[in-house]
């Protein structure tokens, strides 16, 4: 007999993936396209983790990540795979803002998130002392780096710390919701992180990458949104994953996983199922805790992730009521320094940035702000009625708005963004060497590769891709070469 009819004649792999956040569907998705069958184990009633819509006022909106990164083409891929493309929606304006030194400023161009290429631009952001230390720079002997560096530190070392207070630290903060003097270059921002190795002045190594930004000519929208929100994403994707035989299981949180002589014993609450594969998509204290008893060394690292939490309060006003408000006209938002002493860390003016947004809504003007980042989540144990509070506050200050909302929701994201400080990628390789060791079982997910959606679904069918790998090759008999290489490599893919 071939082995193209031993292969037919033999019942597909069964791979259970734990966790129905955006990492844990695409997983799934990629998955049923290989030909195994796929069980998904959601703990909650709710699939798409910090994806989600709700309404404020009548109006669905995104209450978590409103949009996704263009420029890689994972997200916006998926999106037309699950039959989206028609949806898909650039933002209407990108002209954003800094409410910095007691006013809204136009946000610099010509940065590599908020380190300059040309000092120019940043007149209206830095004072004459910053603007005078940034060009100290050619004189200041070479600073190392390393096998990694904080963003913050070697910046501040390089050209002074108001670049960083007053522009890295928001740009930063609004991806991390982390503390600028901790994240990881290497990880966070690694095209700065390879031209600093290069040598030679910071500014000249902003300069070169985006002499290479510009090579590449690279065309189409930065960013794109859905219409009716990204959080509508999942629920498309679960639909494909179920339209091609896929199993997905809400409010079945997974108490347990077991090595058997035949592949995995997966213990929920109700029930053992058997796997021949495990994807692994869950926070890491879910991880970490599910494989505490089969990968102690991998569970010990995972439990040393932090997260920092976050609240968004979506605020719907009168479009009468705010119409002589100027400062509400053109812009998608604004980011909020953290050194300017302000309660919320970022704006974004719905309505303005989303036309799916106005069009639902043309009589409403929606908004959101962001309260909380890491070592600040004292914020996010007070009421509701107090974060409003102190979000229309902060709003009035900045933009003079006075009018009183018709409608708010506020949306805690209690451990929301894993954080990257010096050092996270030789954790992440070293979680995937020890995983590695498993029989037909990865990890992915915003711990691993990136908190960005379309680097939440590369590090998804990174995972699949190995679990189909192996088990397909197993069912055939044999375990085939990549499989091999993937165990042997795994520190290396980790990098």
């Amino acid at each position: 007999m071939q082995r193209s009819q031993q292969r037919a004649e033999t019942p597909p792999g069964h791979v259970v993936v734990i966790g129905g956040g955006i990492a844990g569907l695409a997983a799934a998705h990629h998955l049923v396209a290989t030909g195994l069958r796929v069980t998904l184990l959601e703990a909650t009633d709710r699939l798409g983790g910090k994806l989600m819509t709700g309404e404020v006022a009548g109006v669905q909106v995104d209450l978590g990540a409103e949009s996704m990164l263009a420029r890689r083409p994972e997200a916006v891929a998926l999106a037309r795979e699950v039959g989206l493309a028609d949806r898909l929606q650039p933002p209407a304006t990108a002209t954003a803002s800094l409410w910095t030194r007691d006013a809204l400023r136009p946000m610099p161009k010509g940065h590599v998130m908020g380190v300059p290429g040309d000092p120019a631009v940043l007149g209206e952001v830095l004072s004459p002392e910053g603007l005078a230390r940034i060009a100290e720079e050619r004189d200041l002997t070479p600073t190392p780096v390393g096998e990694d560096v904080a963003v913050g530190a070697y910046v501040a070392d390089r050209l002074g710390r108001e670049v960083v207070d007053r522009l890295v630290e928001p740009l930063l903060g609004g991806v991390y919701a982390g503390d600028a003097y901790r994240i990881s270059m290497r990880a966070a921002v690694p095209q700065l992180f390879e031209a600093v190795k290069e040598g030679g002045p910071l500014l000249e190594g902003v300069r070169r990458i985006q002499e290479r930004a510009a090579a590449r000519q690279q065309t189409g929208p930065v960013f794109q949104g859905i219409e009716g929100g990204i959080g509508t994403l999942p629920a498309a994707v679960a639909d494909a994953v179920r339209a091609g035989g896929g199993e997905i299981l809400d409010r079945t949180p997974v108490l347990g996983l077991t090595r058997t002589e035949s592949g995995w014993a997966v213990r929920t609450d109700t029930r053992t199922i058997a796997a021949d594969g495990i994807v692994l998509a869950t926070p890491a204290w879910s991880a970490g805790t599910l494989l505490a008893a089969e990968s102690p060394a991998a569970s010990a690292e995972l439990s040393g992730v932090e997260y920092a939490s976050m609240a968004l309060v979506t605020l719907a006003f009168r479009r009468a009521d705010i119409e002589r408000y100027e400062a509400l006209r053109g812009r998608s938002g604004f980011l909020v320094p953290p050194v300017d002493g302000h309660t919320i860390k970022a704006s974004t003016f719905s309505s303005n940035k989303w036309q799916w947004v106005a069009d639902a809504a043309p009589d409403l003007f929606v908004l959101r702000t962001s309260v909380g980042r890491y070592g600040e989540e004292d914020h996010l144990h007070r009421e509701d009625e107090e974060l409003v509070a102190v979000s229309l506050r902060d709003l009035a200050e900045a933009t003079g708005l006075t009018a009183r909302p018709v409608d708010t929701e506020v949306t805690r994201w209690i451990g929301g963004l894993p954080q990257y400080p010096v050092g996270h990628l030789a954790r992440v390789a070293r979680i995937r060497d020890e995983v590695a060791k498993l029989p037909a079982l990865r990890v992915c997910g915003a711990v691993y590769d990136g908190v960005g959606i379309p680097a939440c679904i590369a590090s998804a069918r990174r995972a699949a891709d190995e679990i189909a790998g192996e088990l397909t090759g197993e069912i055939a008999g044999e375990i085939i070469a990549t499989s091999t290489l993937v165990r042997g490599t795994g520190s290396e893919a980790g990098q």
